[in-house]
């Protein structure tokens, strides 16, 4: 959480916990030379938030910490912005704390420490499960968050209880004001803490707080544990993507455990829209069935968001997105004719090179299975082949006895959506296309007993 150099702005409402953790900080300095500054916002709901404000100043001027206070018009703030004032009050909150923080800027990372506790914890998980969530959500509260761009969060009072916290303050001595609406059952969190979690330690499991701050430990783990694997379940499955959308493999995605199917596509989602709180199970079932149900359809997610099933590929995309799924078509080249031991690389996009080589070819040789690399016989190409997409008349040779298909028709066959066939890049020699790149290549250039050099083309960075 901590280590020498960093810039430390403490939450402080002048509550038990916030109190407790001022203290704490200011503890930890004396082994961990940091900065810390302390924060309280006036939300001017209720009648002593003023009495709350300079209780804090008087105690940070006391202990010889850096005070900042700020009023804000939480009421106002809810309205505007169209939310409750339990959240309005958080974003003002952590708004006010960033901008302090971007003033104290020295080089060293920067972090906002909140004094959230174990029974704000256990609270948070049966909100979350009562409501209804997963993993994630049931891990409930980290003990650190990332900020990303912006400050990391901290949680140095995450495995202490609230009774802890109120006998360590009694004990040096130190008071603390007491929010009287946290004594009010009018929100829905009150009402666990006053009600359901008293009764689960009297009458349930002593130390069921504690319990669940360890199920929650292990649950959190698990998320994360689950968010790895869909990230290489996501390389494994999507076959293009772009900032709009993505398309997956439906063979590949059911070749997963169902729990790795709904994983890999609430990863898909979170790529489109951070409000993973608005999708929710029946969401990701409903997307579920476009893999596992026959049929070419649709169905529309919140967001603005879509999932559509079209021949063996799934695609998730964003609003007017389905022409950025495409790859971008990459310009036409002219591909050099290349001597024995010759090597050229032709870039087609920002992530993927075409790589040509040209050597002599040996009968001991084994001809790469892979679908990214391909072999031609070099001496049955006469005229300058060409990296581009597709033309009218474009075919390609699919038998030993040189019978011809049309490009249109085995795009057709081969179920390739029609979002990708202008963007496909082909290798041609003329009219005859050698390699539907990511595809097939034409029989006709194929190695045989004949062959004296090969043209190797392998596709760097494809999927």
């Amino acid at each position: 959480m901590l280590r020498a150099g960093d810039v430390v702005v403490a939450g402080v409402s002048g509550g038990a916990d916030s109190v407790c953790l001022l203290f704490m900080l200011r503890e930890m300095r004396k082994k961990i030379p940091f900065t810390l500054l302390a924060a309280h916002v006036n939300h001017g709901i209720r009648e002593e938030a003023g009495e709350d404000a300079r209780f804090v100043q008087a105690l940070c001027e006391r202990l010889d910490v850096p005070f900042f206070v700020e009023n804000a018009d939480i009421r106002k703030l809810a309205g505007q912005q169209g939310c409750s004032e339990e959240e309005a009050g958080r974003r003002a909150r952590y708004e006010f704390f960033g901008r302090i923080l971007r003033e104290w800027e020295n080089g060293g990372r920067r972090r906002i420490a909140v004094a959230h506790n174990l029974n704000d914890r256990a609270e948070t998980m049966l909100f979350h499960l009562f409501r209804g969530s997963g993993l994630k959500g049931l891990g409930s509260i980290r003990p650190v968050r990332e900020g990303g761009e912006g400050p990391d969060v901290i949680r140095p009072l995450l495995g202490v209880s609230r009774s802890e916290i109120e006998e360590y303050l009694t004990g040096i001595g130190e008071k603390w004001c007491i929010d009287r609406t946290n004594e009010e059952d009018t929100y829905t969190r009150n009402r666990i803490r006053h009600h359901i979690l008293p009764y689960a330690e009297e009458a349930v499991a002593e130390g069921a707080v504690a319990h669940m701050g360890r199920a929650a430990d292990i649950l959190s783990e698990a998320a994360d544990y689950a968010e790895q694997e869909a990230e290489k379940a996501y390389r494994r499955c999507v076959l293009s993507e772009s900032g709009n959308g993505m398309r997956l493999s439906v063979e590949e995605v059911l070749k997963l455990h169902v729990f790795l199917q709904k994983q890999l596509i609430l990863a898909c989602l979170e790529r489109l829209t951070p409000a993973r709180r608005d999708i929710t199970a029946e969401h990701v079932e409903a997307a579920r069935a476009l893999f596992t149900e026959e049929g070419n359809r649709e169905i529309c997610l919140p967001r603005d968001l879509k999932a559509v099933r079209e021949y063996g590929t799934v695609r998730f995309e964003a609003s007017g997105g389905e022409e950025g799924l495409s790859r971008e078509a990459p310009p036409e080249r002219t591909l050099p004719v290349l001597r024995e031991g010759e090597t050229v690389q032709i870039r087609l996009s920002d992530s993927e090179i075409l790589e040509c080589e040209a050597f002599i070819y040996e009968k001991t040789m084994n001809i790469p299975k892979n679908p990214y690399t391909k072999w031609f016989d070099y001496d049955k190409i006469r005229e300058p082949l060409v990296i581009r997409t597709r033309r009218t008349g474009d075919y390609l040779t699919i038998s030993e006895n040189g019978n011809r298909k049309r490009l249109q028709d085995y795009m057709v066959n081969e179920k390739i959506p029609r979002g990708e066939r202008e963007s496909i890049p082909l290798l041609a020699e003329g009219a005859h296309i050698l390699w539907i790149i990511g595809y097939r290549i034409s029989s006709h250039y194929k190695v045989d007993g004949s062959t004296k050099r090969i043209l190797q083309v392998r596709l760097r960075g494809g999927r």
